[in-house]
């Protein structure tokens, strides 16, 4: 065979190895499979993202928020409730406006309300709605009624709560509760949140401030 032949019989057979080559890789990065994405930090157990805990009400603009006097309280968010807690419920109730509730302790009359509790043995979260519709007038009244609370004082710098609103910061023999109220529109609008463990004052602020921003996500419209 003459030497210029066999090398151009060389060169092709080299050409098509090259191009094997080329086409095995490709096919290979072709079949395998993308690599499975590590499950995020706020994936729960089941494979559903969680649910936030809430969101601070120095980050809601509540003073354009509106609120429906109506019932809310299967939408707020149960990471919320835990959050609140520091833990799971033991025990929640909630009532609508005619029913016949627990006021204070074991006192129950009709309530005029949309409301709902969670407790555990140390701590409890409740949040309500008038069901009458609220002036403004009477909302300016309500906070003046509330500025005179015993035990209680209101909370230097605390966000708004709608409009007139007051936060407050309570001491009892029972522990600290801190509480939000405040007019949305019509609808008058209270959340509060209440720790008797020793310590447990010490991020109530935050909490409450928490607890509060779920409250309107699932109160408001």
């Amino acid at each position: 065979m003459p030497g210029r032949l066999r090398l151009l019989l060389i060169a092709a057979g080299a050409g098509v190895v090259v191009v094997a080559l080329v086409l095995s890789v490709l096919v290979s990065r072709g079949d395998d499979p993308a690599p499975p994405k590590a499950p995020s930090d706020a994936a729960t157990s089941s494979g559903a993202p969680a649910e936030p805990p809430g969101v601070a009400l120095g980050d809601v603009d509540t003073l354009t928020t509106a609120v429906t006097r109506d019932t809310f309280c299967a939408d707020v968010a149960p990471g919320a409730v835990e959050a609140a807690l520091g833990g799971p419920a033991s025990t929640s109730t909630q009532y609508a406006d005619g029913q016949r509730t627990s006021v204070t302790g074991s006192v129950r009359d009709i309530a005029h309300e949309f409301g709902c509790t969670w407790t555990t043995s140390t701590v409890t979260a409740r949040a309500w709605v008038f069901a009458p519709p609220v002036t403004r007038q009477s909302a300016a009244g309500l906070v003046r009624t509330a500025r005179r609370e015993d035990g209680c004082r209101p909370v230097a710098g605390a966000p708004a709560f709608g409009s007139p609103s007051i936060a407050l910061r309570c001491r009892s023999g029972r522990g600290v509760q801190a509480s939000y109220r405040g007019l949305f529109g019509d609808a008058w609008v209270t959340c509060a949140l209440a720790d008797r463990r020793p310590g447990g004052a010490d991020d109530l602020a935050e909490r409450a401030e928490q607890w509060c921003g779920a409250v309107l996500a699932a109160a408001g419209s």
